[in-house]
Formats: structure tokens, sequence, C-alpha cells
């Protein structure tokens, strides 16, 4: 074995990231990020910001252990199945680049090739592990952990925005979790990386954190934080690029959502749309429909000009048997409806005589406890829902579904 290649594969792990094309990741920021991952004692957690390249640092560690490390198994969990081939997929590239099949072959006498191959999982034919598990495997923490063990656990991202929307869903990412530490080999380690979501995560149970947040990397200049800061709730900006989380005591509503899949309760519902014109506004639809359960939302939003997302509004009521459309008329002086009815909607205009903050306030809060959310509605649109108060950056899809609580009601289908 040539103890030079194995040298530059386990200490300046960026430097052959970069070989291999990741030329964004540097020795002095990334370098020492995944040198813990290949070499490190114990537990780690990394704690980066968004765009910080914390992923591809790991798919490229998880190669390089392949070849540096032939006698042990990885697994490998991301929130979903479709979140881990991708990363599968990234290895599995790495694995042959050039610049890796030069060292491996310094490595073994020759460049390593794939042994056995699939979405969710490989083998090298360096491979010495006497079990006849694969050397990688990855799944979505849904997946079924009964039977498997490894020698190095690795998650990434399974913490998402589900966590901090949904208790359900904070508590069963929590038990997989938790579920990992029996998985482990004896004298193993679980490598962690992520983004906060929620005071009371997954992540609150991983040890040995170290944080990187926007300030400290310097991958981001001020303009670019101030554009991310304009186009995200305060709380979004908080938890994915400062890594904290801000107390909402001021927010309107004060319980999760309730979900429901039955797309077919929402059949013959109305429609409502939040139109935005420029700026950091968003366009909100909502979908609404009293049913037995309660009141059922719908909800998509779309930074930007309505004029882009028309047809895609139009096809979603479409798809939800939702009519007539409901939309204001204040700001454009009838021109929305006008072009609904250009494509054939079926349109209710009306002149907005209460004030947003009133609107949001009398009829949300009131209705919240009654209300479920249909799955399929927007992360972002849930997300100015939960996050809104009297100094709420971005109520447009509040201010839309508080709209659509008030035909409701005027209706009479809600009392």
């Amino acid at each position: 074995m040539d103890r030079t290649a194995l040298e530059l594969l386990v200490r300046h792990p960026a430097r052959v990231a970069r070989w291999c094309g990741q030329r964004l990741l540097t020795d002095e920021l990334h370098g020492p990020w995944m040198r813990e991952m290949i070499a490190g004692q114990g537990d780690m957690t990394l704690l980066s910001h968004r765009g910080s390249y914390k992923t591809t640092c790991l798919a490229v560690s998880m190669a390089i252990m392949l070849l540096a490390y032939p006698r042990r198994n990885i697994l490998f969990m991301r929130k979903t199945d479709d979140d881990v081939t991708e990363i599968i997929r990234q290895v599995k590239q790495l694995l042959l680049c050039d610049a890796m099949q030069l060292l491996s072959s310094k490595l073994y006498g020759s460049p390593v090739a794939l042994a056995r191959s699939d979405m969710h999982s490989l083998s090298t034919d360096c491979y010495a592990a006497p079990r006849g598990a694969p050397q990688l495997v990855g799944q979505g923490i849904g997946g079924s952990l009964t039977g498997k063990h490894a020698d190095i656990v690795i998650t990434d991202d399974i913490v998402n925005l589900q966590d901090r929307l949904s208790p359900v869903e904070r508590d069963r990412t929590r038990l997989v979790y938790q579920e990992l530490q029996n998985i482990r080999n004896p004298g193993g380690r679980i490598i962690n990386t992520g983004t906060p979501w929620h005071p009371e995560d997954a992540i609150s149970l991983m040890p040995n954190v170290r944080r990187w947040d926007c300030y400290q990397t310097g991958l981001l200049t001020p303009g670019q934080l101030e554009k991310l800061r304009q186009v995200m709730t305060p709380s979004l900006f908080a938890a994915n690029y400062e890594l904290k989380h801000i107390a909402r005591e001021d927010a309107l509503l004060d319980s999760p959502p309730r979900f429901t899949a039955d797309e077919s309760l929402m059949w013959d519902g109305i429609a409502h749309i939040d139109a935005a014109y420029g700026g950091a506004d968003d366009t909100a639809l909502t979908c609404g429909r009293v049913t037995a359960e309660g009141v059922l939302l719908y909800g998509r939003l779309w930074h930007g000009h309505v004029d882009a997302v028309i047809d895609e509004i139009l096809a979603e009521c479409d798809r939800l048997r939702c009519g007539p459309i409901h939309v204001e008329t204040n700001g454009d002086r009838g021109y929305l409806a006008r072009e609904l009815r250009l494509r054939g909607a079926m349109v209710r205009p009306y002149f907005e005589r209460l004030p947003k903050a009133v609107k949001i306030s009398a009829y949300l809060r009131k209705h919240w406890p009654r209300t479920l959310i249909l799955e399929g509605t927007d992360r972002d649109y849930l997300t100015q829902l939960m996050d809104y108060s009297d100094h709420a950056a971005h109520d447009d899809a509040p201010d839309s579904a508080a709209c659509m609580l008030r035909l409701l009601e005027r209706k009479g289908d809600l009392l």
C-alpha cells in the first residue's frame, strides 16, 4: 500500500476533492470538517448553514473512507430514500473519477472498481469485511433498521422543515436517531451533519456539536445575506443561516397544523388568490372546503409576479376541482380578474375593506383549531402561517388563508 496516497486521502481531503472537480471546497474551512469525518475519534455533529457544502464534504469523505477503510461498512441515512439515491450516485461518481482511480491504484495496485452497485448501496472490489452487508448502504428514516449493523453510521439532514412544523415528525426522527445507537458496531462511530429546526428536534440529542453559522464561514457576502433575509421569514433565516431558534411567543398560531392526505375532500371547494406584482411579495393560492372533520385548506406560494404563475394556479384549481376563484381588486383595479376570465376561469372579484392584520387575527386564529391542511401544501406557505405575528415580514399566505376562512364563514359553511 502506498502510504503517500493514503496520507493524501486522509490528511488532505479538500485537495483531493478539488482534484475530483469539487473546486469550491477549501483547505481552511472544509479540510478540517472532512479530516474529522474521515479520521476522527468518537461521534461528531457538524451543524452548518445552508450552502456551506457540508453534504458535498460528506460525499467526498465517504468515498475516501471506502478506500481508506476496506474492512469497515457504512450506513448512510437521510430524510427520504430519494435524498439518499442522490448522494449514493455522487459517491459512485467520485470513486470513478480520474483522481480517485489514480490514488486507488497506488493503494491497491489497480484502480478501484464497483463490485456491487444499485440505487441505495455499493461495494468496491477492495472491500474485505467478513460480513455480507454492502460496503455502503443508504436509506431514508422511514426504512427498516431491523438486522442492520455498521461500523460507521452517518446522518445527513435527517431533521428538516417537517420537524419544525410537526411534533409527530419530530418524535419519529428522534426515535430513529435513538435506534441508531443499537445499529453502530462496538467501537464504531456516528457522524451527523445538518441544520437545527426546533429546540426539541433530533439534533438536540446529537453529541459533540460544532457550529458554523453564516457569519463564521465567510461563504456569503453581506449583500447575499440581506437578499436571503428578504425572501424568507426571520425564523427561517435564523434556523437555516444563523443556526438558532427564534422564540415565537408573539406568533398568532400556538398549535401545530394537522394534516390529511385525502385529496377528494377538497373537491367542490373554492379558491382565493393573494397576488404579488413585484418586490419581495409572494403570490399565494388557497383552496378551501368545509368537511365533516373541519375546514380543509391547501396552499401554494410562488415568489414573484402573479403573471408568471397564472397557468399553474389554474392547473391546481382544476386538479382539486375548486372554483370559483376569489380575487381582490383594490390594488390592480380588476386586472387579475380579467386575466383569469380570459383563460376561461370562473372568478369572483371583491373590494377589500378590512385591514389585513385585523382580518388575519379575526379569522385565522378563530378557525385554526378546526383546520386541516391537505398534504402537498407548500412548506413555505405553512411556515408563513406558523410564523405570522404583527411584526411578520411576510404575510401573503396568512392573508389568503384568512380570506378563505372568511369566505367559507360567509357562505354559512363555518359557524
